[in-house]
C-alpha cells in the first residue's frame, strides 16, 4: 500500500463511527446507514451512531484500503508522512503533513451540548492546562450543510428578540433579578456603546449559566407549569415549543432555559451555516455533512452529561448578536454547488448528478475528501500517461492527491434493473478552501 505507483491515484478510505450518545439509533440516522455499508454488517439498533469521520484527527482516522481485498491496511496520516508529495506545496508548507481539514457526517437524535470552540491561543493554553480535556491545541471553525431539514442554536438573539425574551419569560427575570433584567432591556436605548451591550450581555448570561442547581430545578418547574397551561389557550412560540422539547431529553439543566438567548435556526436541504471560533450553538436535530479544521476542542456549559466548563465558555464568547449568515453556495456547474466559509482549512462542494450524466472536477491544488452518500456510477481519474477507472458506490469515500482531475459519471439510466431502487448519484468532496491558492 505504500509504493510508489499509488501515489497519483485517488484512495478508497475506511472511516471511522462515533457512538456519541445524541446519536440516531440502528438505521434511522445516515450515519447508521453509512456504518452498515462500510462496515458490511448491519447496526444495532439500540445503539447511537452519530459522526461519521473521515480525516487524518488522531480521535478518529481514516485507513487506506486496499483495492483487492477491502481491508484497511496503514493510516491515512502514515500515508501522508510517506507521500507528502499528495498534499501539494502550499498546504505542505502552511499546515505540514497532516490534512487541515476534518469532514464528517452527523446523525443528529437529540440536542449537542451548548458549546463554542476556542481560538488557535485559547486553545493552546486550555490543552496545556487541561492536556486530557482538551485533547489538541488548534482551533475548530466549522460548517454544516443540511442533508435534511436541520435545527441549530447558534449565536446571541439581536436586541429586540433579546428584549422580548425578558418581557415574557418571568423565570428568567427570578433568576437575573429586577435591576440587570431592566438595565439588559434599556441599554442599548440609552445610548451605550457596542462594548458596554456586550458586557451587560456578558454579565446578564454569566450569571444564568452559574445558578445553583435548586435555583434551576425551582425556575424550570415554573417554566414548565407556565407553557403547558399556556398552551391550553394560545399557540406556544417555536422557541417555546423548543424549550419544553430540551427539558424533556435534559432534565434539571440550565441549558434549557438558555436557549432563550439564542437564535433558532432551521436549514433545509443545501444550505449551510458556519461558525466561527467563540461562538455559542447547539445542533438539535437532523442530517448534515460537516468540515471543520483538525481538532476536537470543545468547551461545554448545558445540555450535556459531559465535563462543563462554564467559566471558560461565559469567559471567551464574543457575545454578537443577530441572526447567522446562512450560505446557499455558489454554482460551478448545472450539478455541483461550492460553499466556501471565510476559513482557509476547507470548503465543501455538493454534486447532485442525474442519471447517464458526467461532471468533471477540475484538479486542485490540494488534497480531498469524496464522500459518496447515495447512488452509483464510474470515477475517472486523468494521469499523466494514462487514466484509471474505479466503480463508485454510496457508502465509498476517497482521498485524492493534489493534481488529480476526476470525471464521475452515475448510472445509466438503461442500466437500471427493473426490480432495483436507485438513487441519482449525490457527491460530497471536502478540500482546502480555494483562496489558499489563489
Amino acid at each position: 500500500m505504500a509504493g510508489g505507483d499509488l501515489k497519483n491515484k485517488a484512495l478508497r478510505l475506511s472511516s471511522t463511527v462515533q457512538n456519541y450518545e445524541w446519536g440516531k439509533h440502528g438505521r434511522a440516522g445516515e450515519v447508521g446507514r453509512l456504518y452498515s455499508l462500510i462496515s458490511k454488517s448491519p447496526p444495532e439498533e439500540d445503539k447511537p451512531y452519530a459522526e461519521l469521520w473521515m480525516g487524518t484527527h488522531d480521535s478518529g482516522h481514516s485507513l487506506v484500503v486496499s483495492e483487492e481485498e477491502h481491508t484497511g491496511k496503514l493510516p491515512l496520516r502514515n500515508w501522508l508522512q510517506e507521500h507528502p508529495e499528495a498534499l501539494g506545496d502550499k498546504v505542505l508548507e502552511r499546515w505540514g503533513i497532516d490534512l487541515p481539514f476534518l469532514f464528517k457526517v452527523l446523525s443528529v437524535g437529540k440536542a449537542l451540548s451548548i458549546q463554542a470552540h476556542p481560538d488557535k491561543d485559547l486553545a493552546q493554553a486550555l490543552h496545556q492546562a487541561q492536556p486530557k480535556v482538551y485533547k489538541d491545541s488548534n482551533h475548530k471553525p466549522e460548517m454544516v450543510l443540511a442533508l435534511t431539514e436541520f435545527e441549530a442554536l447558534c449565536g446571541f438573539v439581536d436586541q429586540q428578540e433579546l428584549k422580548n425574551v425578558l418581557q415574557t419569560v418571568p423565570e428568567i427575570e427570578n433568576i437575573l433579578g429586577e435591576s440587570r433584567t431592566i438595565e439588559l432591556m434599556d441599554v442599548e436605548s440609552r445610548g451605550q456603546s457596542a462594548d458596554h451591550v456586550k458586557m451587560s450581555l456578558k454579565s446578564a448570561f454569566t450569571q444564568l449559566m452559574t445558578i445553583d442547581k435548586e435555583a434551576v430545578m425551582e425556575a424550570l418547574r415554573k417554566l414548565k407549569m407556565r407553557l403547558n397551561q399556556e398552551n391550553q389557550v394560545r399557540n406556544l412560540t417555536l422557541k417555546e415549543q423548543l424549550v419544553l422539547r430540551l427539558e424533556k431529553q435534559y432534565p434539571n439543566d440550565i441549558g434549557v432555559i438558555s436557549a432563550f438567548f439564542f437564535n433558532y435556526v432551521k436549514l433545509v436541504p443545501g444550505e449551510a451555516l458556519y461558525l466561527d471560533a467563540n461562538e455559542p450553538h447547539a445542533y438539535l436535530y437532523g442530517e448534515c455533512v460537516e468540515c471543520m479544521a483538525t481538532s476536537d476542542n470543545v468547551v461545554r456549559a448545558g445540555l450535556t452529561p459531559k465535563y462543563r466548563d462554564v467559566e471558560t465558555l461565559c469567559s471567551m464568547l464574543t457575545y454578537k448578536q443577530g441572526m447567522p449568515e446562512i450560505l446557499q453556495g455558489v454554482p460551478l456547474n448545472p450539478f455541483t454547488t461550492r460553499y466556501s466559509p471565510p476559513f482557509y482549512e476547507f470548503e465543501v462542494d455538493r454534486c447532485i448528478l442525474p442519471f447517464s450524466t458526467t461532471v468533471t472536477f477540475p484538479a486542485v491544488s490540494g488534497p480531498s475528501i469524496f464522500l459518496v452518500l447515495y447512488g452509483e456510477g464510474v470515477m475517472t481519474q486523468k494521469l499523466v500517461n494514462d487514466e484509471s477507472i474505479i466503480n463508485v458506490q454510496e457508502g465509498d469515500v476517497f482521498f485524492v492527491p493534489a493534481g488529480i482531475q476526476l470525471d464521475i459519471s452515475s448510472i445509466i439510466e438503461e442500466n437500471i434493473e427493473a426490480n432495483k431502487e436507485h438513487r441519482p448519484l449525490h457527491l460530497y468532496r471536502a478540500g482546502v478552501n480555494s483562496r489558499v491558492f489563489e
